[in-house]
């Protein structure tokens, strides 16, 4: 428990996050907020984290040296924590069952980002299917002595567009896709038929889906109900042709099996903004195939979004230190009763 007077510690560590998040919560009464380098300085760190309330924390899983993972370990050695803090709508350096156990509330960022992933989204569509970089990429080499029909490609008017997750950025790429004039079908467990009409797409089983979508666009959470969701069954299942499109997490897609399906001719082509291990290594055999568009995990990385995201991370933070505030983002909620008690604890006098 905090002393009387004490201020309430936030810590993150020293990775890229827009100026949003320190000014929001370095300017908050009663909070102080401390930066961690992630090499360099464990001891200071470690010293920071036993005394921190909230730690804010990278979703990204290759950014983050894994001694900073929230672990049962780790949690462990930090007693006070009460919270910690995603910096966008993944979790994947969070243990959420460990921070459960221990009273400590995981918030998330979910929606912040959602208008650049669904972006992204349609942008890997269009990139694959009319071609975009292989035309870019021929118009710079010094041969020639090719034709307009050699690089012609496909609209997306009149296409089955499949979504697996039709969260946030699901339900805004399910606009977008409507625009184009696409039909949308939607695959979510969460999500009943009225309320998956509701967000624009209609409501099939996910056998369905990847037998009548021509792109299928995943936009899930990886978890243990959707890691190696797409294996080699589930691209045999897709149509001969379709497009194969992924914004969501590393991992919920098997990039060998895909790799098989594409190089087969099964697969038309596939637009890949996440990875296994990111970046993935150089010779990564899909970066071979002429027919895959690859990008680094920036579907959520635009000025817009990592300002979004920044402003309402800090802005949970202070409301729940400040006032005890439920989070409006809370991924555990059934930890509340228990950590809102702790929260009171901290914030009393």
């Amino acid at each position: 428990m905090q002393g009387a007077g004490s201020p309430l510690r936030v810590v993150r560590f020293n990775y890229w996050l827009d100026p949003a998040f320190d000014r929001i919560v370095g300017e908050a009464p009663g909070v102080l907020l401390q930066t961690c380098a992630m090499e360099g300085a464990d001891d200071a760190a470690w010293s920071a984290l036993a005394h921190a309330q909230v730690l804010q924390i990278t979703a990204a899983k290759d950014e983050l040296p894994r001694r900073w993972f929230v672990t049962p370990e780790l949690l462990a050695r930090c007693p006070q924590l009460l919270a910690v803090s995603s910096s966008g709508s993944g979790c994947d350096t969070i243990d959420i069952s460990a921070c459960t156990r221990a009273g400590v509330l995981v918030m998330n960022q979910a929606g912040g980002n959602a208008d650049s992933v669904a972006e992204m989204a349609l942008g890997l569509m269009l990139a694959v299917l009319r071609r975009i970089p292989e035309s870019d990429q021929r118009l710079r080499a010094s041969a020639r002595g090719f034709s307009r029909e050699d690089l012609m490609g496909h609209e997306l008017r009149g296409r089955t567009l499949g979504i697996v997750g039709v969260g946030e950025a699901g339900r805004r790429t399910a606009a977008l896709g409507r625009a184009f004039g696409m039909q949308v079908l939607g695959v979510d467990p969460a999500l009943d038929a009225g309320e998956m009409a509701a967000r624009g797409a209609v409501a099939v089983p996910l056998d369905e889906l990847l037998r009548r979508a021509d792109i299928v666009s995943l936009h899930c959470p990886r978890d243990a109900g959707t890691l190696g969701l797409m294996d080699a069954a589930a691209f045999a299942a897709m149509r001969p042709g379709s497009i194969f499109v992924s914004t969501a997490r590393g991992g919920i897609h098997d990039e060998a099996a895909l790799h098989a399906a594409l190089a087969s001719g099964h697969l038309g082509g596939a637009g890949l903004d996440v990875w296994e291990q990111e970046p993935p290594p150089a010779d990564h055999p899909l970066l071979r195939l002429p027919h895959v568009v690859a990008t680094f995990h920036t579907a959520g990385v635009t000025h817009e979004a990592r300002r979004n995201n920044a402003t309402l991370a800090a802005t949970q933070i202070v409301k729940l230190l400040a006032d005890g505030q439920r989070p409006e983002r809370l991924v555990n909620p059934e930890v509340w009763p228990r950590a809102s008690a702790r929260i009171a604890a901290a914030r009393a006098p």
